[in-house]
Parts: structure tokens; C-alpha cells; sequence
């Protein structure tokens, strides 16, 4: 019987790493690889939460704090677009993919080093200007990333690709949590988390390893015969994107739920520490929790976008995202944070295979990068507005009322979404 449970453990194990019968188009190797690729981002990425922590434990302020979210978005705004552009004339895009990966990722190693190397006031500062750089190639990232693991998986295999990598994530950022915060508990700070963050950008050679290993096809490259000046190429841009209403449609009402969420995020670990008072351990309890519920949330939500469509999935997942950072900040005890965290992340597993699907079905195959870009840089600029309020609204709200508003926020966004298919329907009647 023993024999059997670990036979079937392993089958299961070799099943998830292979492209399901659902999707035949996918590539078998680069389903693979896409899969390994996401163990090595998921050892690494653990050490992404412990970031603000480590910050707030060295004596940072909230504006401090506020900064690892408000130094990628203004990169956004600024590079995404030009570099969208430039990626769009790259024949190949996987190298820039897989190097980029490894710069942000590596970064984590880094930032324990500072920690070694530098007294707190100055270790503060020197992990900022680390992450201030780090946030070129997080631009690139995020660009080429939808790109990326759009091709691979073709118009009908998004929803099986992206579920299966979210979860193999999930599932380690949860196991390594876990280890995670006992490591940090037991072992006296600073050392605690200089070994830790050393240790974990390890999987980020991991993940270049493999992501580099895959295979798309390249971009077809457009040559211009006549040079057009740089505000014909604005104008044409604009005209371009303007021209597709779906697509403008849709990004906008995510930027209006994408601006709480950015309000939230610099607040959320601060308030951890400094509300609740949770212990690093805790603090490792609650994304152990939301990392091990999203792989029940892939599972979930891939079912529900075949049996009752893609809306139903976007309405559920906007408004039960938007719920967590206003029940955290009506909570005084750090145990119910854990339970709404679990369930959080349920809702978020199906927020990030709902929101790539739908912007990927309204992205054109030629511009990829370039509407891609857009999108991003509509998100960045929520995340650049969001955290230079989070630090002046939670001294003057509080930091639980604050977190209510964030969520508010997101149940607009969530509104909007609601409201598109009555605007649909009176439409219809009237032209009926």
C-alpha cells in the first residue's frame, strides 16, 4: 500500500509537469520547462514578502516602505512603452525573458549581502538603490512575460498553462514559507535574514536555466521604409491602441481595481508588525496560507471558466480580492488574518488566470509587446499614485481604515466590471 501512495504521488508529480489532454497544441518542452522555470521563481520569490519586513525591522519608515512599490511603477511609466517598442523588433524575445528574470531575481541575494555589509541606517538605504536598479529589468519582466507565456500557449491553452504554473509556484513558495519562518524565528536578527535571502535567489539560476531552454516563435520584424519624427510615431501609437476599444475598455476598469490593490500593499506588512504584532513566524503562516489555497483556486476557477464562462470568474475573483484588505483592517488579532489570507488567495488564483486571459484575447498577435507595454504602464501608474498616499492616508486614517479604503477602491473596479454587462444589455434592447 505504501508502495502504491508513492507510486501515485510521483504519477501525479508527472502528470503536472506535462501538458494536460486538454490542450494538445502546447508544446510538451516548453510546458515542461515552463513548469521547472516556475520552482526556481517560487524558491526565490519567497523572500519577496520578507522584503518590506526585513525593511521594517531595520527602522524603515512607511514612505520607505511605500518605495519598493513606487520605484517599479515609475520605471513603468517611464520604460514600458519604449521598451515594448524595442522588444517588438527583438527576432527573439526568450533571452531578454530569461536574463531579465535572472537580474530581479539574483537581486534578492544581493539584498542579503547589503545586509552584511552595512550598518541598518545605511543598509535601509543601500537595498532601495539596489531595487531602484533591479526595477530595468522587472520593466522587461513584465513585458515579456504575457508575451512569452502567451505563445507558448496559444489562444485556447491559457487558462492550462498559466494554472498549472501558478500552482507548481504556489506550492513552493508555501513549502519554503513554511521552512522559511522557522528559520527565521530560530536564528537571531540580522543573520536570520542575510542566510535567508542568500540562500533563496539560488532558484533564480534555476529559473534562467530553464527559461531559457524555451522555444516560440519569433516576431515577425516590421521594417519602415521612410523615418518617421518621434510624434508621428506617438500619433500612430495612440491611434493604434485608441482603434481597440476592447481592449481600452478593459484596461482601464483594471486600473481602477489595481490602484486599491497598490494602495493595500505597502500598507499590509506594516501592519502586520506594527498592528498586529505577528512574529516572523506568523507573518510566514499567512502567505503559507494564501500560496497553498491558490492551488485549490487554479483548480477551481479553470472549472468554473468552462462550465459558467470567463465573467462570472472576473465579477467572483474582483470582488472577493477586493474584500481582503478590509477584513485585515477590521482584524486586532493576527489568527483571522491567516484564515482571510487563505481564502484570499482562492480569489487570486483566479484574479491572475482571468485578468492574463482576458487581456491576451484583446491584445493583437502583431503588437503583442506594444499593447502588453500599455497595459503595464497603466497598472504602474495606480502604483505609483497609490504608495505616496499609502504613508500620509494611515497617519491620518489609521492603518486599519486605511487598508478599508484600499479595498473600497478595488470594489469600485469591481463595479465597473458589474456594470459593463447591463451597459451591454440596454444596448442591445435599444437596438432591438
Amino acid at each position: 500500500m505504501r508502495f502504491l501512495g508513492i507510486k501515485n504521488f510521483f504519477s501525479f508529480i508527472y502528470r503536472w509537469f506535462n501538458v494536460p489532454h486538454s490542450s494538445p497544441e502546447i508544446n510538451r518542452l516548453n510546458f515542461r520547462n515552463v513548469q521547472i522555470d516556475a520552482v526556481g521563481v517560487g524558491l526565490a520569490s519567497t523572500a519577496a514578502p520578507f522584503l518590506p519586513i526585513l525593511l521594517t525591522r531595520l527602522g524603515a519608515s512607511t514612505l520607505e516602505i511605500s518605495l519598493l512599490t513606487f520605484m517599479p511603477a515609475l520605471t513603468g511609466v517611464l520604460l514600458a512603452i519604449p521598451l515594448g517598442n524595442f522588444l517588438e523588433t527583438r527576432k527573439n524575445i526568450i533571452p531578454w525573458f530569461s536574463f531579465a528574470r535572472l537580474g530581479v531575481l539574483l537581486s534578492y541575494g544581493f539584498t542579503g549581502l547589503l545586509v552584511i555589509l552595512l550598518p541598518e541606517a545605511s543598509a535601509i538605504l543601500g537595498i532601495l538603490g539596489l531595487w531602484a536598479i533591479a526595477t530595468v529589468p522587472q520593466t522587461i519582466l513584465a513585458i515579456c512575460f504575457s508575451v512569452v507565456m502567451n505563445k507558448v500557449a496559444g489562444s485556447q491553452g491559457r487558462f492550462e498553462l498559466m494554472s498549472h504554473r501558478w500552482s507548481i509556484l504556489g506550492f513552493t513558495n508555501a513549502i519554503t514559507a513554511l521552512i522559511a519562518g522557522q528559520f527565521l524565528d530560530r536564528v537571531a536578527f540580522p543573520l536570520n535574514y542575510q542566510i535567508l535571502f542568500i540562500t533563496l535567489s539560488i532558484g533564480g539560476m534555476i529559473s534562467f536555466y530553464f527559461s531559457s531552454k524555451i522555444v516560440v516563435s519569433d516576431n515577425v520584424l516590421r521594417i519602415e521604409k521612410i523615418k518617421r519624427s518621434i510624434k508621428e510615431q506617438i500619433t500612430s501609437y495612440r491611434s493604434l491602441i485608441l482603434s481597440e476599444k476592447p481592449f481600452v475598455s478593459f484596461i482601464w476598469k483594471r486600473f481602477v481595481f489595481l490602484t486599491g490593490a497598490a494602495l493595500a500593499a505597502p500598507l499590509l506588512p506594516i501592519y502586520y508588525v506594527r498592528e498586529i504584532n505577528a512574529s516572523d513566524y506568523w507573518i510566514a503562516l499567512i502567505h503559507i496560507a494564501s500560496n497553498t489555497t491558490v492551488i485549490i483556486g487554479y483548480f477551481f476557477w479553470m472549472n468554473q471558466s468552462r462550465r459558467r464562462g470567463s465573467r462570472i470568474v472576473l465579477l467572483a475573483t474582483t470582488l472577493g480580492s477586493a474584500l481582503y484588505p478590509i477584513l485585515v483592517g477590521v482584524s486586532q488579532q493576527v489568527w483571522p488574518v491567516v484564515i482571510f489570507a487563505g481564502l484570499n488567495g482562492i480569489f487570486q488564483a483566479g484574479l491572475n488566470l482571468i485578468f492574463f486571459d482576458e487581456l491576451m484575447k484583446r491584445v493583437p498577435p502583431d503588437h503583442s509587446a506594444t499593447f502588453v507595454a500599455v497595459a503595464q504602464t497603466l497598472q504602474y501608474l495606480s502604483m505609483v499614485a497609490a504608495p505616496l498616499l499609502a504613508p500620509a492616508l494611515s497617519k491620518w486614517l489609521g492603518f486599519g481604515n486605511s487598508l478599508i479604503l484600499a479595498g473600497g477602491i478595488s470594489i469600485f473596479g469591481f463595479i465597473l466590471f458589474l456594470m459593463e454587462k447591463s451597459k451591454t444589455l440596454v444596448m442591445s434592447e435599444k437596438n432591438g
